[in-house]
């Protein structure tokens, strides 16, 4: 009597929910919790792969993988802060254009006024569910040097470049052709200081021609998937809305941005944040397409963990990369969440 007034769960209706939950809390532990803990475990260790992590005889490393990230001046710390670099470039151009284009993509489908709807939604979104490495490998030939892309800009009198040859940033290349820097004889002021082992002209490379057109490649393949996020959320807003805005004479832009824009919020930051995640995570492209090449500037940190681990052997700092990266991912995200909340 006096649960049933507390309004609070009976004990056998606990254990019932445990009971139904089970199977889910143990599938998610054995394949989850501890797959990382393990991992956590190896990232203190200068494990190399050969018997057990666990066994006596793996040297204890503590916290110097991850200060060797940072902290040390060597190759290890290079790489890492070069991966990070590049992946921040990707992640502040493909996340904007992909969520760009699936809005656009599901305005347009959900215009009521489009005919062969089934038809647009199928095609925007069928690059999506296509194998990645297979469309890999067909960028591959598109940006090849007597590829499809440059034989277009050819038919327009511009050469294009060796795409996945060319490792200069287009930041570079745009103020060289307005002539205001030379990638052969940086400004002084832009070698002379760096930071965590980069110049400051490193920084502002921008991101390389090859980047640029996995860029091209991760945007067209993702766009459908988000496209069909910012189309369920426009059919869920209430046609009386926009009838009231068409009603008091606002303008189709007045309406996208005062009443649609704002209905859309909490699908837009869905899709920001998926893209966050999916961006920093990248690995499969730059796997198929580059490798980190040219002169590793389409190293990411998800593909340098995986060298790291699997083609040096040094599993301790490759699960240390791992770590960091999944950080990165954790504040960014918190960050986001943040700048994006509802406010009074």
């Amino acid at each position: 009597m006096a649960d049933s007034k507390r309004g609070g769960i009976r004990g056998n209706e606990r254990a019932a929910g445990w009971l139904f939950v089970a199977p889910v809390v143990i599938v998610l532990g054995l394949f989850l919790v501890v797959p990382v803990l393990m991992a956590l475990w190896v990232s203190l260790t200068r494990w190399n792969g050969q018997g057990s992590p666990f066994q006596p005889g793996v040297p204890f490393a503590g916290l110097d993988n991850y200060t060797s990230l940072f902290a040390d001046d060597g190759l290890a710390r290079q790489n890492f802060v070069t991966s990070i670099r590049n992946n921040a470039y990707y992640v502040a151009a493909v996340v904007p254009l992909q969520t760009l284009v699936a809005l656009s993509l599901a305005l347009v489908v959900n215009n009521r006024l489009l005919k062969g709807k089934g038809f647009f939604r199928t095609a925007f979104y069928f690059p999506s569910v296509t194998s990645s490495v297979a469309i890999s490998v067909v960028f591959l030939f598109m940006f090849a040097n007597t590829g499809a892309i440059n034989e277009i800009l050819g038919f327009f009198g511009i050469d294009g470049p060796q795409w996945f040859s060319d490792p200069r940033g287009v930041l570079h290349l745009a103020l060289g052709a307005v002539g205001l820097a030379d990638e052969q004889a940086p400004p002084a002021a832009m070698t002379e200081h760096s930071l965590l082992g980069l110049s400051w002209w490193d920084w502002v490379s921008g991101p390389s021609v090859a980047m640029c057109a996995i860029i091209a490649l991760v945007v067209w393949t993702t766009s459908g998937t988000f496209m069909l996020m910012f189309l369920a959320a426009l059919q869920n807003i209430p046609a009386q809305l926009d009838e009231a805005g068409l009603i008091d004479g606002a303008s189709r832009w007045q309406r996208l941005r005062y009443i649609t824009l704002p209905q859309l919020r909490p699908t837009t930051f869905l899709v920001l944040t998926l893209g966050l995640i999916g961006t920093w995570q990248v690995f499969d492209q730059i796997y198929v397409m580059s490798q980190g090449n040219p002169a590793k500037t389409t190293l990411t940190p998800a593909y340098l963990s995986y060298r790291t681990a699997f083609r040096d052997f040094d599993y301790g700092s490759g699960a240390a990369i791992s770590f960091v990266l999944f950080l990165i991912i954790v504040v960014l995200t918190l960050l986001q969440r943040r700048v994006l909340r509802e406010r009074p």
